[in-house]
């Protein structure tokens, strides 16, 4: 059995994410380290936070572990504050950009960077089997309370060019969706000199200027506070703030792959990154703006994770995903949307182009995405019979699923970690050939599970 997902563990809070559950997997956690180990504990907004915190920080201490709770913070300050104060692991309360009925319990290394599959079956090992270390009164684990907010946002100032930015005097329009972002964010931009104009700064876990998925229709409110206010660019995060979307100065919402791209290329440009680390349902147009500023593209399994640890494994210093996830090894090896923001403003100073500019200047392609249903017992199956219908169609990619370059495109059939389907995605020049390919992958996989 399986508890932890492609981003931790989550389910409705209350119901299957309770108390009893979080008291057993702190359990789970406190036995899998060793007694006298200290754990960073933090959560974002939601209602149930302070409730699963309790529960997970019991659980933990009843082990022989220690807890430092630093409180409302994005998941990349939590992990900062891992890999910078020596903590043997850390946790995040938090489902990201999940609806706010949703909680979860996300368990990172003591480098900061999420744990490997490996160490988190020995977590289940132990949930599964009731398995968990009990020791006597005196030895049991003390709670203290930490300061992460400020050490990541200074820790963030001295990893960009922060002089550059202040000159600019940038006027940034904020969405910190109500999440975790509200405690350094804007202190964050305040410090590299900008005019900071906020949307839903206010931490409240009922998410109530919008969902924290920041997706187009989400974001609306900030597209027109940009182009009302004349600001330079919109700044956007999900709820646990490791991801950032941007809006341009003219009010064009930026699809995360456009901003991975740019990212990439000036990564590249200014010597600060020569390999790049990416999934494989990223864009084209990553490799091209690499391959052409003399870079190289490493392509991994779907997931922050497995991009961060491939990152540590080849040196490489950057990498991300197309929905806004983007790492910089010079900070931590963890998505982070604050570093994300504070970096995008860099290369708006540094080049002295506008955002739109940036954009501009990134080749085009029409990505397509759809899913259908799949029985989990079927997915490997369907994989292999998958790979009959293609043969001889194109180049085929196995890192992840199947992903079929076919003239003018490509098509990626995988199957979801987490949940009973298939996600296909197909990218083209031209967007109805994308919705083509992606439509009949989509076809091929209901074929498959209604013969096998």
């Amino acid at each position: 059995m399986r508890l932890f997902g492609t981003n931790g563990v989550r389910g409705i809070s209350n119901d299957d994410m309770d108390s009893d559950f979080a008291l057993r997997l702190g359990k789970a956690i406190g036995t899998w380290l060793e007694k006298g180990s200290q754990v960073a504990l933090a959560r974002d907004p939601r209602t149930s936070g302070d409730m699963l915190a309790g529960a997970v920080i019991s659980g933990i201490l009843s082990t022989g572990v220690d807890v430092v709770d630093v409180g409302m913070v994005p998941t990349p300050a939590m992990q900062y504050y891992v890999k910078k104060k020596g903590m043997d692991a850390g946790v995040m309360i938090t489902a990201s950009h999940n609806p706010p009925q949703f909680n979860g319990i996300k368990v990172v290394a003591s480098d900061g960077t999420e744990l490997p599959r490996s160490e988190e079956e020995k977590i289940e090992g132990h949930y599964f089997q009731q398995d968990f270390r009990k020791v006597r009164w005196e030895d049991v684990g003390r709670l203290r309370q930490g300061e992460s907010a400020e050490l990541y946002v200074e820790g963030i100032i001295s990893a960009v060019d922060a002089d550059a930015i202040r000159k600019r005097s940038f006027t940034v329009v904020l969405d910190c969706a109500n999440g975790a972002s509200t405690s350094t964010s804007p202190m964050l931009l305040k410090r590299l000199g900008c005019r900071v104009i906020s949307l839903n700064a206010q931490p409240d876990g009922l998410f109530p200027g919008h969902d924290s998925e920041p997706s187009p229709e989400n974001l609306r409110a900030l597209v027109d506070a940009v182009k009302n206010t004349g600001a330079d660019i919109g700044i956007a995060h999900d709820g646990d703030a490791d991801r950032v979307v941007f809006v341009d100065g003219k009010g064009n919402y930026l699809y995360g792959d456009r901003s991975l791209a740019i990212m990439a290329k000036y990564m590249v440009e200014s010597g600060k990154a020569s390999v790049v680390v990416t999934p494989v349902s990223s864009s084209t147009a990553v490799e091209d703006v690499v391959k052409a500023a003399g870079g190289e593209v490493v392509y991994t399994r779907v997931g922050a994770p497995i991009v961060a640890r491939k990152m540590i494994d080849i040196g490489s210093m950057f990498g991300g995903e197309e929905n806004g996830g983007l790492i910089f090894g010079e900070h931590q090896f963890c998505r982070d949307g604050a570093m994300g923001a504070a970096k995008m403003l860099e290369v708006i100073a540094r080049t002295g182009k506008s955002l739109s500019e940036l954009e501009s200047e990134i080749p085009r392609y029409a990505l397509y995405k759809t899913k259908t249903k799949c029985p989990n017992e079927l997915k490997e199956k369907a994989l292999e019979e998958l790979a009959k219908m293609y043969a001889g169609k194109g180049r085929i990619d196995r890192t992840d699923g199947l992903k079929v370059y076919i003239e003018d495109g490509w098509v990626l059939i995988r199957p979801s970690g987490t949940e009973p389907i298939y996600r296909i995605f197909a990218e083209s020049k031209d967007i109805e050939k994308a919705r083509e390919l992606a439509e009949t992958g989509k076809r091929n996989i209901e074929k498959i599970v209604e013969r096998v």
